[in-house]
């Protein structure tokens, strides 16, 4: 079977929710690293179709979360576990992995949404969410779901 790896940051998890949630002196405080702010990966909502795509993936595929927390902010994660708790808890149970180097991980497909922290020198197919030709989940299932 296939293995897909599916980030959280701004694929599964609508980061930009979380800055327009944060006050005015927090988002000053923090202006320059915004995943740095404690405690503000647990409630962010899905993105729209985040969670049913999981579902469908993980009929044909072996899916994964492949996420990166900030290295100084400890309670992303836990904040990224208890987020996948809530979320997908059958589907994602002990398939979350965090790491700063997604390159390392072997696999067919990486959904991410960024070249960075490993995933542009991904060794499978890189399918670079909200990019043409991959601006949504639809795009996404369309293509993996062929």
């Amino acid at each position: 079977m296939e293995i897909v790896y599916v980030d959280m940051d701004s694929v599964l998890v609508d980061f930009e929710h979380g800055i327009g949630q944060l006050s005015e002196e927090t988002y000053e405080e923090y202006k320059d690293d915004l995943d740095e702010v404690p405690g503000f990966f647990r409630d962010l909502p899905p993105i729209d179709g985040a969670i049913e795509a999981f579902h469908k993936l993980s009929e044909q595929y072996d899916v994964y979360i492949l996420s990166t927390a900030p290295w100084r902010n400890p309670s992303a994660w836990i904040d990224k576990l208890l987020w996948v708790k809530k979320h997908l808890p059958q589907k994602a149970h002990k398939r979350l992995i965090l790491s700063h180097n997604k390159h390392l991980n072997r696999g067919d497909y990486l959904i991410d949404d960024r070249k960075a922290n490993g995933a542009g020198d991904f060794a499978g197919e890189h399918i670079h969410f909200g990019k043409d030709p991959f601006p949504d989940w639809d795009a996404v299932l369309e293509y993996l779901l062929k």
